[in-house]
């Protein structure tokens, strides 16, 4: 869902003196009337946050590539202004890129005050690259929020690190993601559930498989995937880029790519541009497996009468790849206040159980359950999982993103190799 996801390329960090990757960016909501104005953490007085943040205007720059997603950032707009006289302008983007590219050159330009970014959905290299050229607020904020108090960081230490890269503080947690493959079980009834059957079966069904293309998030999350499958030891992936041999570690992605493309949708030479395109293809039968960054997403779908109602979902056999997507304030905020207030909101109860209902969006929550009161627990567990929504024991196994500085890296690498048909 990522983030979110949420794409971009960091083609672009290389090619404009300092290009970072940002995969989604999605405005946030403050918090809820019922919410506690104090924060657990610190004692921090929220209240004096919600009262400066009157009347601002938070520009959410953010993907626009998903009506469910789309219609729940308008659902928060409309509950942020009601309740705390805040505007949420939601900027789709169809490359998040765009937005970080605008704050660089703020950056570079000396506007170190009223940005047009307000809030950004990212994680992973995104936030890494953000951070390391000091584009995120300077000072620890996300600990302060009210609604903080219903995580629970030492159950999923994934809120406090993003790809192996420590938050400090300075991203608040939306949502968890898993990487989960959808196939119509009238056409393929047993879908490959590893790297080297997916191998063989591309090659038996020609035309019949293919995956977003890079720098998609979740074509370079794909590529991922396999790297981690296919390696024999898989530890360098776990640290800097720089670190390690990066022809020697890759190789087996680079075999495995040469041996199915040609008999890929397409033949290799075209690639869908996002996972919604992709599903539209499953939906067409065009193909026979589909991916997406959201366990829920096939149901969704589903349920809005965009799949077969015969699609179901799986993940691989040695697990898959997940997540935690976060929302991040940039350096230099025009309405940071106001950003806070939203963040705030759309970590509460109320908006984590919305986005995870899967007739809404179906994102997984990042509250602990065991956090939350009698009521909000029941109507989180009352939530419907979905027809082809793997409970979450199916959802146990999973494998933990490498570093950041692999994704820049393994896209240029893909692209050299495959990008210019496209």
């Amino acid at each position: 869902m990522p983030c979110r996801f949420h794409p971009f390329s960091f083609a672009i960090l290389a090619s404009t003196c300092m290009s970072l990757c940002v995969a989604l960016v999605m405005l946030v909501a403050p918090a809820p009337s019922t919410a506690s104005e104090h924060s657990v953490a610190s004692g921090h007085d929220f209240s004096s946050v919600i009262n400066a943040a009157t009347g601002q205007t938070v520009y959410f720059n953010a993907w626009g590539g998903d009506d469910k997603i789309n219609a729940y950032i308008e659902w928060a707009s409309a509950e942020v202004s009601e309740r705390f006289d805040i505007t949420l302008v939601h900027v789709k983007l169809g490359d998040t890129g765009a937005a970080v590219s605008r704050i660089l050159a703020e950056k570079a330009a000396g506007r170190d005050t009223n940005g047009s970014v307000d809030l950004l959905w990212v994680n992973g290299a995104n936030f890494a690259a953000l951070k390391q050229h000091s584009l995120l607020q300077p000072a620890p904020w996300v600990e302060d929020l009210p609604n903080w108090q219903f995580t629970d960081a030492a159950a999923l230490p994934a809120l406090k690190l993003d790809f192996a890269e420590p938050t400090g503080g300075l991203e608040s947690p939306w949502g968890r993601a898993q990487l989960v493959f959808s196939h119509d079980t009238a056409i393929t009834p047993l879908p490959p559930k590893n790297a080297m059957t997916l191998a063989s079966y591309i090659k038996e069904h020609p035309g019949r498989f293919t995956y977003p293309l890079p720098p998609d998030f979740i074509g370079l999350s794909f590529l991922k995937q396999l790297i981690l499958e296919l390696s024999i030891d898989p530890s360098p992936l776990y640290a800097p880029v720089s670190q390690a041999d990066f022809d020697a570690v890759t190789a087996p992605l680079w075999i495995w790519l040469e041996d199915v493309t040609p008999y890929l949708w397409r033949g290799g030479k075209s690639y869908p541009a996002n996972y919604p395109a992709l599903r539209q293809l499953l939906a067409d039968a065009e193909i026979d497996i589909a991916m997406a960054f959201n366990p829920a997403d096939a149901s969704a779908a589903i349920a809005r009468g965009e799949l077969q109602p015969t699609v179901r979902t799986y993940i691989h056999d040695g697990g898959t790849l997940a997540n935690v997507h976060f929302l991040a304030i940039p350096f230099n905020a025009s309405a940071a206040d106001a950003a806070k207030v939203v963040a705030n909101f759309l970590l509460s109860p109320a908006a984590q159980i919305r986005k995870a209902d899967p007739r809404i969006w179906g994102d997984p929550t990042v509250l602990a359950r065991h956090r939350l009161d009698p009521a909000d627990k029941a109507a989180l567990d009352a939530l419907p999982r979905g027809v082809a929504t793997l409970g979450e024991a199916d959802l146990t196994r999973t494998l933990a993103e490498p570093h950041p500085s692999w994704m820049p890296a393994i896209e240029a690498e893909w692209k050299r190799r495959y990008g210019s048909g496209n």
